[in-house]
Parts: structure tokens; sequence; C-alpha cells
């Protein structure tokens, strides 16, 4: 019978209560799983949700990404552009779904086709029309205007090929047995538990695991108690502020693609003189931010782009033709961020402290992030604190510099509109995959960077806790992927 997590309702208080078994007692190969979010959406892959799957190795993609976001094959094994709007994907043959169903053309166009008409739709596909169609062992994946990601948006976690018998009538979709990955979902208690088993008829490698069993334990306080107590064997999102409580060898961090950044209006109020938006480049001192909020646990920011893309530090030049400041003699500004990541607010007191020492005088708004969003994008602040992803679900940066940065981006809290910014990234979204595309998202990057809208402080890292028997866990900056078919207990 297989050992199951019980959570219980005072888990944030009753640490030792959140886990039935001692992480140190013979487990039988099953790993003990704290994760930071409950299910959101019923596990649909269609959602945030897909991640879980991923992470958990029970779904999985056509595509993959390497640590340089190229794409790698998955459940296709290879792929070719057929024309400039089409691209031809051949499934790899010998894949069952955890029901006993094989994977075919037909499967993955099934699932493809079902994301397409979902409500709401995957976040990948957000503004892309795309359509796919069985043609024998291959699938046709159609876009309505030319797209050089079309393997990169394949990647997507909420793109997960799942088995037909996933998809119901009303719409949803179920993953429970559903899956081709090496561990099959066989579980899922609300937003309590879920109970993951080894699946030995798995196409690739076999789990060296008998199974996961995943608690969602929202308090980051009880997560890093799970570990440090042996209730757990890994633990994610361990908070900045537990990971000093922990055995420096059940710590491990990894630089992430999220940027904390001062976005500053520069279309009302104060910010719109450049002059003063460079002031406020030169008032900050990310050092100090980095010491004494993140405890040394974050990287300094060079550019928007950090250490978890490699590629953008070994390619970025000294950027030239930078704005001097001006003297803020008194400028009175709004300073505003949200409370829903505990680090945020302690780096809002920090900057205004550093501006005010500029020669600003700031007024400090810290609210939930559900409760200010609206005002952030409506321009309704001087400056907004934002801890920001970089590489959206295709692994590509230029997604993120067209939504943050240019005149039409749908979350351009800086409200920028610049011709040269929107030319680049234009440029960056339009060329294809590989060396020639990263240069130009530099170009675009630098662009950014020349307007003083955006002022990047910081690199967050992915703080996971693992328990001393765990051996290859993986630590993902994307957060893709966590159990993999090599993870063990010793």
């Amino acid at each position: 019978m297989r050992h199951r997590i019980t959570l219980i309702a005072a888990c944030a208080l009753l640490l030792t209560g959140c886990f039935a078994q001692s992480a140190e007692e013979p487990s039988g190969g099953r790993i003990k799983l704290a994760m930071l979010q409950p299910p959101r959406s019923g596990l649909t892959p269609f959602s945030d949700d897909a991640f879980k799957l991923s992470r958990w190795s029970t779904a999985e993609t056509l595509v993959t990404l390497d640590a340089d976001g190229n794409a790698r094959p998955g459940l296709a094994t290879g792929w070719r552009r057929i024309s400039d709007h089409a691209w031809e994907f051949t499934v790899r043959p010998g894949v069952t779904f955890h029901d006993g169903t094989a994977l075919t053309a037909a499967a993955v166009t099934n699932t493809l086709t079902r994301a397409t008409a979902a409500t709401p739709k995957p976040r990948i596909l957000d503004g892309v029309e795309l359509t796919a169609e069985t043609a024998g062992d291959t699938v046709i994946v159609t876009t309505a205007t030319p797209d050089p990601l079309v393997p990169q948006r394949l990647s997507s976690p909420q793109l997960a090929i799942l088995a037909a018998s996933a998809y119901r009538a009303d719409g949803k979709v179920d993953p429970v047995g559903t899956g081709t990955g090496p561990f099959e979902l066989v579980a899922v208690n609300g937003t309590t538990t879920a109970t993951l088993d080894r699946y030995d008829g798995y196409w690739g490698e076999k789990a060296a695991a008998e199974g996961i069993d995943v608690s969602f334990v929202p308090d980051g306080t009880a997560r890093a108690a799970a570990i440090r107590g042996g209730e757990a064997h890994i633990a994610e999102a361990v908070p900045v502020s537990q990971a000093a409580l922990l055995d420096p060898a059940t710590i491990s961090e990894v630089p992430m693609p999220r940027t904390n950044t001062l976005y500053l209006n520069t279309e009302a109020g104060p910010f719109r003189d450049q002059a003063l938006r460079a002031a406020a480049r030169e008032a900050i001192d990310a050092d100090e931010i980095v010491r004494s909020v993140y405890e040394g646990r974050a990287d300094v920011a060079e550019g928007l782009l950090g250490p978890a893309l490699p590629w953008a530090a070994a390619g970025r030049t000294p950027l030239t033709g930078r704005t001097e400041p001006a003297d803020p003699n008194g400028t009175a500004i709004t300073l505003a961020t949200f409370s829903d990541r505990a680090e945020l607010p302690e780096v809002a007191s920090v900057l205004q402290q550093q501006l005010e020492d500029a020669g600003f005088t700031v007024t400090q708004v810290v609210r939930e992030y559900a409760h200010i969003e609206e005002d952030a994008l409506a321009g309704r602040f001087d400056a907004f604190i934002l801890s920001r992803a970089t590489v959206l679900d295709s692994g590509d940066p230029a997604a993120y510099l067209q939504s943050d940065f240019t005149c039409a981006g749908s979350f351009n809290i800086a409200q920028l509109c610049d011709g040269g910014v929107d030319a680049a990234v234009r440029t960056a979204a339009g060329t294809e995959a590989g060396d020639g595309r990263r240069a130009a998202i530099l170009a675009a990057e630098a662009a950014v960077l020349r307007t003083d809208a955006a002022i990047p402080m910081l690199h967050e890292r992915v703080i996971q806790g693992d328990a001393t028997s765990v051996v290859g866990s993986a630590k993902d900056p994307r957060e893709r992927t966590l159990i993999t078919s090599a993870t063990r207990l010793r």
C-alpha cells in the first residue's frame, strides 16, 4: 500500500505533522516533496499547473530545451520548417501513455487542437493562431504569421501531450493516468497532496525512485522546517530568510531568469525627463540591496538578462550613449511595489533611502499584487519595483522585451514608446533561433537600457532544499524539471 503524505491544516504551526513518516526512515524509494503552491486549476496543463506536471516528470512535451534555450527532441524525434508558416514534427515511436494507449500523430494533433480551443488559452499561445493536422506519422503545425520559435513554443509544459482519455466533454482536462513520463500520476487530493508511481512502461530511462509523494505547503517556514526536521526529502522555493537556518549541505542555489527591476514612468510625472531617470539609475546601489535584503543570495544585475542565460553575459558589450544625470533637487516621486514576494517591500525601503540620499523626495506605496497591478499598468506610479521573469514559456527573452518595453506591449509598466526600441525588438522577434537571434536580443536589451526606462537591480536565485539522502534532483533555472528518472534516495 502506497505511503501517503497527510497535510494537516495546522501544518505551519505543527511542522512535524506535515508528513506522516520521517524522511530519515526507510521509504522504499519514494521521494517526499514539499511544494510551494497548490494546484489552482485542477492540474489542467492549459494553466500554470502544467509546471507541476513537468516538475514531477509525468507529462512530457514534443520538444525540450537545453541550457541555452535551443530546441531538442522530446516526444518528437525531429522537425523541419516546410514553409514560412508551417513546421513538420515527427512523432517518437514506441511511446505509450499511462492509460496503455499509444502515442500517435493523431494524439498529438488532438492535444494541440484542444489547447488552441481552451478558455482561457494557454499563455504560450497568447496572440498566436496555430493549427495542427495529422500527416501519417508526422504532425503539421501551421501559424497565421511566420514564427521562427514554433519548436520552442512546443516545449512549454502547457502544451504537454496527454492521452485522449484526459480530455472531457465539458472541456476539463484530467492528467491522472494520462501522461507519458517516467512517473504516473495516480491520485490527487484536491489542494493537499498528490501521489505518483514509477511507470515501468516508460519509453526512456526507467525511474530510479519508486514514486513521489507530494505535499502542498504554501508556508515557506514550514517547507524549510520539513527539510531541517527530516519530514521531506525535497522542498522547492526555500525563502531567503530560511536558507541560513538550514545545513549548507541541504541547500542549493541556481540563478533563475528573474530580474528585480525598477520601472520608471516615461509618459507622465517627473521621469518623463530622461536626465532624472539617469539620476535614479546612478542613485541605486544594487550591491547594498543584495547584501542587506537577499543576504548575498542574488546576483547584481549587469543587464536585464542575468546569469541564468550564460550567453547574455558572454555576448554583451559595454553600453555607450547613456544620458548624463540631472540634480533631483527634491523632486517628489511615488515608489510602489507589492507585498506578495517577501523581499520586495524590503527592497523598496532600501531603495527609498538611496533615492532620498540622491536628492529625491520619496513616497512609498505597498499593496498586495492583486490590488496594485491595475494601477501599475495604468502608469499611476512614478516608479515601480517588479520581480519579473525574463524568459517566458518559450524559453526566449524576446517575448518579455516585447510585452514590457514596446509601444503596444501588454505589460508596459514604464509606459515606454520609443521607435528605436520597437525596431530592435521587432528585429529580434523575427530572427531565426540561434546565435543571430541571441545577438539581436542583446541589441534590443541595449536599446531599452539606453532609455533608462527600466533599471535592472539584481537577478534572483532558485533556492532548493534537498535532504542529504537525495541523489540527482534537478536544479533548473526555468523551474520546469525537479524530479527526473535519475532522482533517487541513497
